[in-house]
């Protein structure tokens, strides 16, 4: 993600790299580069020009401190204006209401109705809503079929009506169903279409309309760069909706439908949408998404995916094992999975600063952990347990099990060991209860 924009805007700070100062001339030189890099990523013209203006009247006003050298204070100056040209803020959806209605908006392919299942998902676990999707795409079976499939993904129930082709009146009876059964929350999903037509838009309209949704959100497609900026204009000019969804952020986006949908439609982006699994979903916060455009990283998302996976009673008692030395590969493997339940790999590891440069061409396997799962696996339950019981012939059954090689087992053996120890060492410096506990959460 925005891997080409990041590389583009640190060859343009070189520009000023052993400047003793900023001056107009260089600072000309400097968003010229720029502004070609955001037009290269799709950032709507007049957006990557309004947006090089302010950097460079705050840039000529500002007084360098000699301590900061020019480079560095013109890529806090651009940080700072990419966050603000975001939105400056995370902004939170509207669930007052009992129940409180969602209405989902987009285009046929947008990742609409995924993201209508990722939703209800993020609610419910994370603010502890009780929700009803209502599946309100009545030309397509397969949307139906698709939403039901996630409902039961996620353990959250899904209003059909077979034979009704009128999608306001769907809505309607979804809603008087959820106050029924006690569910304070409705998610509905609409039919989309390849492109705009009069038709989709009357009907969406009134839906609205009759349903007075307390949140009505678009859903875009990053991919599609500024085609889903004049989507998104088209769409806020008759829908009036409260606020954009990206989806397919992960996927061979340029960036530019990220940077340039609030100053063209003047409506924030609240989510975006990183990938086909149902927690992989975050509220979209514009300053942490500057730091990654930038290569910073974003080490508090980081944390805050660590935190969600974390058990502080689970912690205490592996705290105890390992200060007994009593660590074993059924401990090793809760490990594993707790770091895969996070997300991707490689987009975990695109958080950690200046990571992201390092493994642009580098190619993370989700399945990164399978071949250490399958040697774990092969193991008998004493020697998950009892590591030093495995010795020469019992690698040789183990790799024999596992379909990898002796080497293949040693050299997990040897990086369980330095785990092992360092994980030791570690807690007898420090609490790990209290190490997870004193970092801070990021809003």
């Amino acid at each position: 993600m925005f891997e080409n924009l990041s590389e583009r805007l640190e060859r343009s700070f070189k520009i000023l790299k052993g400047q003793g100062s900023i001056t107009e001339i260089n600072v000309a030189e400097t968003l010229k580069d720029i502004r070609r890099a955001l037009l290269d990523a799709d950032v709507n013209f007049k957006t990557a020009k309004n947006f090089t203006e302010q950097v460079k009247e705050k840039a000529l006003g500002q007084d360098v401190l000699t301590a900061v050298k020019p480079q560095q204070m013109m890529v806090k100056i651009v940080h700072d204006e990419l966050a603000e040209l975001m939105g400056g803020s995370s902004t939170d959806i509207e669930l007052n209401g009992n129940p409180a209605v969602i209405l989902i908006s987009g285009l046929q392919g947008s990742g609409k109705t995924t993201f209508t299942g990722k939703l209800a998902n993020f609610i419910k676990s994370k603010r502890g809503k009780s929700p009803l999707l209502v599946a309100g795409d009545v030309y397509r079976p397969a949307a139906i079929n698709q939403l039901q499939v996630l409902g039961e993904q996620i353990g959250v129930p899904v209003y059909t009506e077979e034979g009704n082709t009128n999608p306001v009146k769907l809505a309607q009876d979804g809603i008087k169903e959820a106050k029924s059964k006690g569910h304070d929350l409705v998610i509905i999903d609409t039919a989309g279409r390849l492109a705009i037509d009069e038709e989709m838009m009357n009907e969406i309209s009134a839906i609205k309309k009759a349903v007075k949704p307390h949140e009505t959100l678009f859903v875009v497609d990053a991919m599609t760069g500024q085609d889903a900026v004049n989507t998104a204009k088209e769409f806020n000019q008759r829908l009036d909706y409260d606020g954009v969804v990206l989806t397919k952020l992960d996927g061979d986006t340029r960036g530019g439908a990220a940077i340039s949908i609030r100053s063209v439609v003047d409506k924030p982006i609240k989510f975006v949408g990183m990938g086909e699994k149902m927690d992989a979903l975050d509220v979209f916060h514009p300053s942490r998404m500057a730091d990654r455009i930038l290569g910073m990283g974003d080490i508090v998302s980081l944390v805050e995916k660590a935190q969600e996976q974390y058990d502080a009673d689970e912690a205490q008692k592996l705290q105890k094992k390992i200060a007994k030395n009593q660590f074993n590969f059924d401990d090793f493997v809760g490990q594993i999975k707790q770091i895969k339940k996070m997300g991707n790999l490689k987009d975990l590891a695109g958080m950690i600063p200046g990571m992201g440069k390092m493994l642009k061409n580098v190619d993370i396997d989700d399945d990164a952990f399978k071949g250490v799962e399958a040697i774990i696996s092969s193991m008998t339950p004493e020697e998950r347990q009892q590591p030093g019981l495995i010795n020469g012939s019992r690698r040789k059954r183990i790799a024999a099990g596992s379909g990898t090689s002796i080497q293949d087992v040693n050299r997990l053996m040897k990086q369980f060991e330095d785990t092992r120890k360092a994980m030791r060492m570690m807690t007898q410096g420090k609490n790990l209860s209290k190490m997870m506990s004193n970092f801070p959460m990021g809003k």
